[in-house]
């Protein structure tokens, strides 16, 4: 249960470290960070490998580099979807 808790924090650091990284806010707050946090260490471990320093369970610089990306798809595909519906 701890180890879980872990990696909500960590997730959802590296989901927040990418938001500000990018100049951008993840949509839906904490959840979405933790959110981006774990679809961006995902991504990350696909595209890079598992380097670097571990911690909760995600390999930080990959992690951090995923999220980055998501982060960046995501705020694109939201900004797109206000300027349809407006």
């Amino acid at each position: 249960m701890l180890g879980f808790l872990w990696a909500l924090i960590v997730g959802g650091i590296i989901g927040w470290l990418a938001g500000m990284i990018i100049g951008r806010d993840v949509p839906f707050g904490i959840i979405g960070n933790i959110i981006a946090g774990f679809i961006g260490a995902w991504l990350g471990s696909l595209l890079f490998g598992t380097w670097g320093p571990d911690v909760g369970g995600f390999a930080i610089i990959p992690a951090l580099i995923g999220a980055i990306i998501f982060v960046f798809l995501l705020s694109m595909i939201f900004r797109g979807m206000r300027k349809t519906t407006h």
